[in-house]
């Protein structure tokens, strides 16, 4: 099953300039509470924000006489697949079933995703090659840093289906948005919506962040009366926003 989200290039980029946190209560608004990505955080904070729409790859656990290097050359092994199909601008999103005492993916194939243009990846599990990956300018969002190769706890079964990941449903082509505090998951038919009030809450928290800094109490303030309204809306008007 694969949305659509026709994310619009303005609202593209309007997601590239809101907080995961922002946006888990802007879905909160619409009554979706768990959006939010367990147990994930990056591992090279440096690397750029990340926004794309899920491409899915589903682990189950390996089994000894399927899951041995040969399957590594045979073409057709969904992991190999996923890595040379991604679409540009997609992140892929990998089900490890929160195990990461094998990697999902290592530095190899995840550098040759960020080639191809895909726009993160993110796993539940682990990944290796970690120290390279921290030099990367590529969003990799992982529960922690797993040497030991994939095929010693899983097995890649299915691409592009729905799967979970860190206890959030992730369905082929939800918006996937990742900053320095983690991984938020947008359904795919109101991603557009979100994102635009996403970026007008982000605008008057950051003017409220400022008032508080002057050293006002956020009473009538956070949440806003109608003075607050008021004052927040004339600003608004005279500074163009």
């Amino acid at each position: 099953m694969t949305q659509t989200s026709a994310l619009t290039p303005e609202n593209r980029s309007r997601l590239r300039g809101v907080s995961i946190a922002t946006l888990t209560t802007a879905l909160f608004k619409r009554g979706f509470s768990n959006v939010c990505i367990q147990g994930v955080t990056p591992v090279n904070p440096a690397a750029s924000r990340m926004v794309g729409e899920a491409y899915t790859l589903r682990y189950i656990p390996a089994r000894e006489d399927l899951d041995t290097l040969s399957v590594f050359a045979d073409k057709t092994h969904p992991q190999r697949r996923g890595v040379e199909e991604i679409p540009p601008g997609q992140v892929m999103v990998i089900d490890s079933r929160k195990d990461p005492r094998a990697a999902s993916a290592g530095g190899i194939l995840i550098s040759r995703m960020m080639m191809r243009g895909a726009a993160g990846v993110v796993t539940d599990g682990g990944f290796r090659d970690t120290p390279d990956l921290r030099t990367l300018n590529f969003p990799c969002y992982a529960a922690r840093p797993s040497a030991p190769t994939n095929l010693i706890h899983h097995h890649a079964a299915d691409l592009n289906v729905p799967i979970a990941c860190g206890d959030v449903a992730v369905y082929p082509g939800d918006v996937i948005v990742g900053d320095a505090e983690g991984v938020v998951v947008i359904p795919a038919h109101i991603a557009n919506e979100i994102a635009e009030e996403a970026a007008a809450m982000t605008i008057f928290e950051d003017w409220v962040d400022a008032r508080v800094r002057e050293g006002r109490s956020t009473f009538g303030l956070y949440p806003p009366d109608e003075a607050t309204r008021a004052e927040f809306e004339s600003w608004k008007a005279s500074s163009g926003q």
